[in-house]
This record gives C-alpha cells, sequence and structure tokens, in this order.
C-alpha cells in the first residue's frame, strides 16, 4: 500500500501542457562568464521540480465528507489513486458509492470511480498509504481519540483542519498528538493548509499549498503522494509557523467581511491583510514558529484568499455581521463551520498570556462577543498611537 514512485512515465501529460517539452540539460557549457554556468546549474536543478514524478498510485483515506474532504478526496484521485472516504451518514455514503456524488456537498459534481465512501472507519484505513483528516477543528480531538487505536502504524496521517481548540487552548498541532496518546509516536503526522477553496479544488484550478512535519522526510511523502499539475505542495519543517497560519487567517477573514459589509473597498481589504499578517507572525514567533513562513502559502497566501473572496465562510459571516446579523443567524445562513468565531476568543488568550497587542483579533473578538459594534470598533484600530512600520 505504501506508494512508490514511477519515474518517467509522464510525458503524454508534458506533451498537453507544453507541445514542445523544455530542454532539461544545457548541452553547450558557457565559458565566457562564471555566472552563466551557475545559472545553468539553477536552471537545471529547477528544472527537476517542474512536474511531479509519476506516484505509483495507492489507497488514500479520508476522514470526513465536507466540502474539504470531497475537494481532498477528488484532488487524490489526479495521481490515479484510490480514495476512501469516511462518512457517519449513511445517506452519503450510500450515494458516494451508487451515484458517484456527494448529496451534501457538489451535489451537481459528479466524482470520479476512483472515490468511494464508507460509515466503517476500519474499512476506510485498511492498506492506505496516506490518511487524510478534514474533520472541522474543534471536534478533532475527540474524533482522533475515539479512533486512535484504528491508525496504521507508520501511515501518515495528514491534519487539514484549521483552528485552535476551544476547550484545551491549543493549536491543531499539540491537540492532535494529545489526542493520539500513545499512537501518537507511531504515526507521522502532517499538516496541510495553504489557499484551497475547495469548490476550486472540485473545478481542478491549478492551485499550491504546504505540507509541514517536524520531520521534513513525512512532509516530502505526502508533498510526493498528493502533488499533481494542479495541486502543487511545498514541503515546511515549521509546522507552528504553518498551523498559525492556518488558523489565524479565519478571525482576519471575518473582520475582512465586515469591512466589506460596511461598504468600505479593496484598500481597507488590502491594509487589514497587511497588518493582519504581522500580528500573525507576531504570534508565529511567540509560540516558537518562524516569520517567514507566514510571508508563504499558509500566511500571506492563505490570507489573501479569504480576505478578499466572497467564497470564504469566514467572510461571508463578517459581511451578515457587519449588516446585522447576529452570529447564531448568520452560521444558520452559512449552514457549515465558520472556524474563525471560536478561534479568535482563542487568540486574545493567546495575546494576553504573551503580552502581544495584536489590535486587529482584539477588535474582531470584540465584535463577535457583543462588546463593541463593528463601525465603533474601527475607531479601536485607526485611533491608536501612531507607529513606524515594523515587520515583526
Amino acid at each position: 500500500a505504501v506508494c512508490g514512485t514511477r519515474p518517467g512515465s509522464l510525458t503524454t501529460i508534458r506533451r498537453i501542457y507544453h507541445p514542445h517539452p523544455p530542454h532539461y540539460h544545457h548541452q553547450q557549457p558557457h565559458h565566457h562568464h562564471h555566472h552563466h554556468q551557475a545559472a545553468a546549474m539553477e536552471d537545471t536543478e529547477e528544472s527537476k521540480d517542474v512536474y511531479p514524478e509519476e506516484v505509483e498510485p495507492c489507497k488514500v483515506a479520508v476522514l470526513g465528507a465536507g466540502s474539504y474532504g470531497t475537494a481532498m478526496a477528488y484532488v487524490a484521485t489526479h495521481n490515479g489513486h484510490k480514495v476512501t472516504i469516511y462518512a457517519r451518514d449513511e445517506k452519503v455514503v450510500k450515494s458516494i458509492n451508487e451515484k458517484h456524488i456527494n448529496p451534501k456537498r457538489f451535489k451537481d459534481q459528479k466524482l470520479p470511480d476512483l472515490i468511494s465512501a464508507s460509515t466503517d472507519m476500519a474499512t476506510v484505513l485498511k492498506d492506505a498509504g496516506v490518511v487524510i483528516h478534514a474533520v472541522p477543528a474543534q471536534h478533532t480531538p475527540e474524533f482522533l481519540a475515539k479512533h486512535a487505536k484504528l491508525f496504521t502504524k507508520g501511515v501518515p496521517l495528514v491534519s487539514t483542519s484549521k483552528g485552535i481548540h476551544v476547550a484545551t487552548h491549543r493549536l491543531m498541532s499539540e491537540a492532535i498528538p494529545e489526542a493520539l496518546g500513545e499512537r501518537a509516536k507511531e504515526i507521522p503526522l502532517v499538516y496541510l493548509s495553504g489557499p484551497s477553496f475547495a469548490k476550486e479544488m472540485m473545478k481542478g484550478h491549478p492551485m499550491a499549498v504546504i505540507v509541514a512535519a517536524s520531520e521534513l522526510k513525512q512532509a516530502k511523502l505526502v508533498q510526493k503522494i498528493l502533488s499533481s499539475l494542479r495541486f502543487r505542495c511545498y514541503a515546511s519543517e515549521d509546522v507552528v509557523g504553518v498551523e498559525v497560519g492556518g488558523a489565524l487567517k479565519n478571525p482576519l477573514a471575518i473582520g475582512a467581511g465586515m469591512a466589506r459589509g460596511l461598504g468600505f473597498g479593496q484598500s481597507t481589504i488590502a491594509g487589514l491583510v497587511t497588518r493582519g499578517c504581522r500580528e500573525m507572525r507576531q504570534l508565529a514567533l511567540a509560540l516558537g514558529g518562524k516569520a517567514e513562513t507566514l510571508a508563504g502559502l499558509s500566511g500571506v497566501g492563505d490570507l489573501m484568499l479569504t480576505c478578499f473572496s466572497s467564497l470564504s465562510r469566514n467572510n461571508r459571516c463578517g459581511m451578515m455581521l457587519a449588516e446585522g446579523k447576529t452570529v447564531e443567524e448568520a452560521f444558520e445562513a452559512i449552514g457549515e463551520v465558520v472556524e474563525g468565531v471560536p478561534t479568535a476568543r482563542e487568540v486574545v488568550l493567546l495575546a494576553e498570556k504573551y503580552k502581544l497587542e495584536l489590535p486587529l483579533f482584539r477588535a474582531v473578538d470584540a465584535i463577535l462577543s457583543g462588546k463593541v459594534k463593528p463601525d465603533k470598533a474601527l475607531g479601536m484600530i485607526m485611533g491608536r498611537n501612531l507607529k513606524m512600520e515594523h515587520f515583526h
């Protein structure tokens, strides 16, 4: 079941994308300038990276049949992997298996035949080469603790859950190992984040994400299994930085939605994204992550996507609040989990703990907890003492 690679079998795909495949090696060495030679070497290095190696298809298990779980299952089939989705609802399972349609998510789109589903966790996990966890953050620890015994030793568990667990005040990268208990030592944990809307994944739009693991080889294994010409994975060792980016962009997207709901334009949101990213960097550093990670896909990348797009649930939630709806009414209208609401409170608790100012996060939390109205929160942010711009 472990995925191997079959190099060199992507020629047909290469031809579709590049009628004239690029030349991989520079035949004539340059004699006149040393820097040309260096450039040629760099070019060759880069070209190794242009196409993912063909991966030996294996079984991929996806836990959760929500939007993101369904989209991850779809993306995994690009490499010919067979995918089994775990879902609690028997109607969903029956529909995926018989009609190849998830009746609750993307019901207008037929899923590839490579995707099947089951309500039995053991069946889903059996012989899987990688397990993708797509259960909402607040239910994640309980879900994993319940099924901890069933995971296979040595098979990577890739978490796509973004948020801070409210009951334990922990990032997923702390909450997950704790939930797995003794099994955490045997199960390689990998965290996937980055700008990737489920709806756009289902349309096959090209996108880039990041996979992080404390042991880089595990991130690279997942990178190899999941990367395709439409879904490019970058590897990282900075689990904390990637997790902070994934979790903290949600409350900021609520803030961006509020700005939009109050009738403000892109200049306001661009300022919010830039300053919000600084606040994320400050918290990442306090928690032991790297500031530069937040300048990448899981920080700036994800933040831009969720703050500038009205497809984002968190963004839509913010808009509704600015228009006078309550948090409950916004949840009801969106119909799916809005991770940014519980996360906002948790960020403020962390700001207190590490003595950080984080004015944008504090303003979003003040609105969500009903302390101030969205239009008044603007004064909290814009009326502070004037300062220099610092990176972190």
